[in-house]
């Protein structure tokens, strides 16, 4: 999800990739955390999805239940569980209390699956201030209090992480947003930004670098993983190749990308060429949205029907079982995503299947590459370095061999940039 920035979006010019050839760096111990990713079951996506507008490895299993993805933590001493919805689009840890306003609406809200906060039965708490207040551009969002408490996830232990408590809330679940700091939303009151979870792993020396690497599997799969400070040589195909992240009014807020061209079915660029669009990859979105122009042609060429009463395309579900793809160009990498992956199943009607296509227009908004095409791709976020690498995902591999980031060091006068 994309929170309120203070930042405009970049200027059109789109840089392309750096010409440099990288090899692996030997001379430093693993240090990677992990931990897996669930999917949870988002009955609207589309409403859902208005909320975006705003060795040591370590590791966690991200559950899978159809298009929001989350992960198993906790806070205190002593330890209260949550479900947190893991988010690229955003930079602030945050959680209910019970008594928040989302939560005491129980009967609309399940606010205890996710979790609940409660600062007094933690003996580690420390209040910091009353300036946490994030919103989103559909006025949605939570407010309170920054604190900080013990936090662990993955296996990692985190002392003094500074978080968010949502008294004043309109979401039941919990955020873990691992974005830049400086798209934090303490940033509308204080020039001064905090330590954030993934620059917290790297300061207590968890991860040698700021980055990580995502893997949302299928979307038949329960479960994918996030790796922080490390990659996963077993969960792509191919080569990782390396995109610059784009800078809004020159400061990195935001995991931005140019996307180059649109094909389909293996024929690149064959629906748009050199567009240089400048693309926010974002976890916490369902779908895709791309410009208006882009996204009419990839429904002609599908036979998806938009609805503007809906603001979806709405599309025959057997498409979901043909062999077709559309191709995302990033200068040099292609990811392709097939329509198993695009063809979501909305509502039914009785017994029947309604479903719609995992992409919807734009108009006029930042261009969102969210979880239909997370799903297809291999996606290293390194914030140290202000850069995204991308290869063709690996469908349900479940063989673990996580090499250390960073992992790859520039070779001069070398004529592209991947990774071995």
């Amino acid at each position: 999800m994309k929170h309120i920035s203070t930042l405009a979006l970049a200027a059109s010019t789109i840089i392309g990739a750096e010409a440099i050839t990288l090899q692996k760096r030997t001379n430093e111990a693993p240090k990677v955390v992990e931990y897996e990713i669930q999917r949870k079951t988002v009955k609207d996506p589309l409403k859902r999805d208005r909320l975006r507008r705003r060795q040591n490895t370590i590791s966690a299993t991200l559950d899978n239940e159809q298009t929001l993805y989350f992960a198993n933590a906790s806070l205190g001493t002593p330890a209260q569980d949550f479900r947190l919805h893991i988010d690229t689009g955003s930079s602030d840890l945050w959680v209910n209390v019970a008594t928040s306003t989302q939560c005491e609406n129980t009967q609309q809200y399940d606010c205890a699956t996710s979790g609940t906060y409660a600062p007094n039965s933690s003996s580690t708490y420390e209040y910091v201030n009353s300036l946490f207040n994030i919103s989103y551009v559909d006025g949605s969002g939570s407010s309170g209090d920054y604190a900080t408490d013990v936090f662990r996830i993955g296996g990692a232990t985190l002392e003094n992480q500074q978080f968010g408590i949502g008294y004043v809330s309109s979401s039941e679940e919990g955020i873990l947003g691992i974005g830049y700091p400086t798209n934090e939303a303490i940033l509308q009151y204080s020039r001064q930004t905090y330590v954030n979870v993934p620059q917290k792993m790297m300061q207590d020396g968890l991860i040698n670098t700021n980055a990580y690497s995502l893997w949302l599997n299928d979307l038949d799969a329960s479960t994918g993983s996030v790796l922080f400070g490390g990659v996963n040589t077993e969960k792509y195909t191919g080569s990782l190749q390396t995109l610059p992240i784009l800078t809004e009014q020159g400061i990195y807020a935001e995991f931005i990308i140019a996307l180059t061209g649109v094909g389909y079915n293996g024929k690149e660029n064959s629906i748009a060429s050199n567009v240089n669009v400048a693309a926010l990859l974002d976890s916490g979105s369902s779908l895709m949205y791309l410009p208006n122009d882009i996204t009419e042609s990839i429904y002609r060429m599908t036979g998806a029907k938009y609805s503007s009463d809906y603001g979806a395309a709405f599309i025959d579900c057997n498409q979901r079982y043909n062999e077709t793809t559309i191709d995302f160009t990033f200068s040099s990498p292609t990811i392709r995503v097939s329509m198993s992956e695009l063809v979501l199943v909305m509502a039914y009607q009785g017994r029947t299947p309604v479903c719609i296509l995992g992409i919807a227009p734009a108009d006029g908004t930042t261009p969102v590459l969210g979880d239909t095409f997370l799903r297809s791709a291999y996606v290293v976020y390194d914030i140290t370095n202000n850069e995204i690498s991308l290869a063709q995902t690996n469908f349900n591999s479940t063989t673990k061999v996580s090499v250390l980031l960073p992992l790859l060091v520039p070779l001069p006068f070398s004529p592209c940039k991947h990774w071995i």
